[in-house]
């Protein structure tokens, strides 16, 4: 008879926990103010509602405490006819090394006529080994308004840290009426630090932040967003209500001494507090 002590059995490899996480939300509006018209979420998301005069300000919550390989995180939103929806994070996502697979974001929203929605996360900072895969779809109706922003810190200069190895895969898409308005895509893989070293990638730079504003009076804000921005920054009326603003830093410091004056002029002052924590 064979012992048990006998039979070489192969180790199971350990499962890594994998974070998943959903939230679902609408806003709706009731007399003067907007409001929850629907909300769901699941896993590790959670929201949190400050209280607000007018507008529907929600603050989305990671729990898991950041992306590793495997996870998976999906975020609907609509702003509802006639509504003013904010959306923003309670601080900085992280994404970090990712010993297995690919860590997903799937952000679909959607701002119905005469909506205001305004997409505001704060920055995502990809650490050494990270795997991140990031789509943002955004559909408006003809006369619905936008503001944007989507700010990324490749790694922590001030911890010392090189991103000598991480992948990062993101996209960004506005449509107006079905009709697409603004495509944006990033793809970078390897080395990351020596490929935004080159000058044709970011000269050094290691903070970027895109920003889209969609609103009638965008033309009457680009003087004074330019006049805002660093050597590294750029502003253009790509329609004569579309102003599209890309900023470089050194740092992520560096990144929101010029991104907030300018957040707050096309917000109207109305940033969330969570930025300023």
């Amino acid at each position: 008879m064979t012992s048990l002590a006998q039979i070489d059995m192969p180790l199971a490899r350990p499962v890594q926990p994998r974070a998943e996480g959903a939230l679902h939300l609408s806003s709706k509006r009731l007399d003067a103010r907007s409001v929850i018209d629907g909300f769901r979420c699941s896993g590790a998301m959670k929201a949190l509602f400050p209280r607000s005069a007018g507008a529907l300000e929600a603050i989305m919550i990671n729990s898991s405490g950041g992306l590793t390989g495997g996870d998976r995180i999906a975020v609907r939103a609509r702003a509802g006819r006639d509504t003013d929806l904010t959306l923003t994070t309670q601080a900085a996502e992280r994404a970090y090394r990712a010993s297995d697979g690919v860590a997903r974001v799937e952000t679909r929203l959607e701002a119905a006529a005469g909506a205001r929605l305004s997409w505001l996360p704060q920055e995502l900072i990809l650490f050494r080994g990270a795997s991140l895969d990031r789509s943002l779809r955004i559909e408006l109706a003809a006369d619905a308004r936008l503001l944007m922003v989507e700010p990324v810190l490749f790694g922590r200069g001030a911890m010392g840290e090189v991103l000598d190895q991480a992948r990062l895969r993101d996209r960004i898409e506005i449509r107006r009426d079905g009709r697409p308005l603004y495509r944006d895509a990033t793809r970078l893989e390897g080395d990351l630090a020596a490929q935004l070293a080159r000058p044709g990638i970011a000269g050094g730079c290691a903070a970027i932040a895109s920003l889209v504003f969609i609103d009638p009076a965008a033309e009457a804000h680009l003087d004074q967003v330019r006049a805002l921005l660093p050597e590294t920054g750029g502003a253009s009326l790509l329609h004569p209500d579309l102003l599209a603003v890309r900023l470089l830093a050194h740092d992520g410091f560096e990144l929101r001494r010029h991104l907030l004056p300018i957040l707050d002029r096309l917000s109207g002052e109305t940033l969330p507090t969570s930025w300023r924590l």
